[in-house]
């Protein structure tokens, strides 16, 4: 909704100063189409030039993030710490029950408490991959955490492609325009022997095309570049909050500093309160009483 409100006002404050500075929409209105056909398919062609396939359906499947926000949000990352919670006081209790749920989260107890978590298969490979190294006694806690980071950087190296893509289209778009507007140009140096009326409106004409590719720019194609980093970035930290407690716990910290290690490393505005977060806990430790 956000994304809509800033579209609309993007479009309402250009165009309508243009309109009461005394502009004229007829002009921009004819060219427009021969203008989008010229930048937005070369767009469009650089952009299928310079990606292979998969990287185009990762693009297109993310721009709707721009829209939708950030995919997990303040209760996911509650629902999460209870979660491990749960898993790091059953490993320490009974390291051999919890091996059932870290082999099969599909058809866990635990896991199918929080089913939107059970479904993300990231998230849940991420959690039972480091519960069996924890399992595995290793020597250096350090070890899991460094491969663990990698891990991290490269799926998010991996996420950020879509955004890198938009922003090089949108680098392109003031050179595009400048394409346009100079084949607009040459046209109307064919018919230099017009009436000045008719060169006015075919030199016009072809500006729009320097409009246009600046606007597309830095008007939509650039922002929404921008956006769908942040989102991808504080979606990240969803995993970077199972790194840490997990983390923690593989230092053989008792399970409610992993969980509270885990929550104040959680950016403010998506941390659970302690409150909150206790709350929960009581009712995870009465549901498995």
């Amino acid at each position: 909704m956000v994304g809509i409100v800033g579209i609309a006002i993007i479009f309402i404050m250009v165009f309508g100063g243009y309109i009461l500075a005394g502009g004229k929409m007829g002009i921009i209105l004819k060219s427009l189409p021969f203008e989008m056909i010229m930048i937005g398919g070369a767009a469009t062609g650089a952009f299928i030039l310079a990606n292979d396939g998969a990287s185009i359906k990762h693009t297109l499947k993310d721009v709707k993030k721009v829209f939708k926000g950030a995919h997990w949000k303040p209760d996911d990352y509650r629902d999460l710490l209870c979660l491990l919670f749960e898993l790091i006081r059953l490993a320490k209790q009974n390291p051999v029950a919890v091996e059932e749920h870290v082999e099969n989260p599909e058809s866990s107890s635990i896991f199918g408490k929080y089913p939107k978590i059970q479904h993300d298969r990231s998230a849940v490979d991420l959690i039972c991959d480091t519960m069996r190294s924890a399992s595995m006694n290793y020597d250096d806690p350090h070890q899991v955490e460094e491969v663990l980071e990698k891990q991290l950087e490269a799926n998010l190296h991996h996420a950020l492609h879509p955004t890198h893509a938009l922003q090089s289209i949108a680098d392109g778009l003031p050179a595009l325009g400048i394409v346009a507007a100079v084949l607009g140009v040459i046209k109307t140096m064919g018919s230099i022997d017009q009436p000045p009326e008719i060169l006015g409106k075919m030199i016009g004409g072809a500006l729009v095309g320097t409009f246009l590719g600046v606007f597309l720019a830095y008007g939509l194609v650039g922002p929404f570049a921008a956006k769908l980093k942040a989102v991808i970035e504080e979606d990240s930290h969803f995993h970077k909050l199972i790194r840490e407690v997990l983390v923690a716990n593989l230092h053989n910290h008792p399970a409610n500093i992993c969980i509270e290690v885990g929550r104040q490393n959680t950016p403010q505005h998506i941390r659970p309160s302690y409150s909150a977060l206790e709350e929960a806990l009581k009712a995870v430790k009465s549901d498995a009483a």
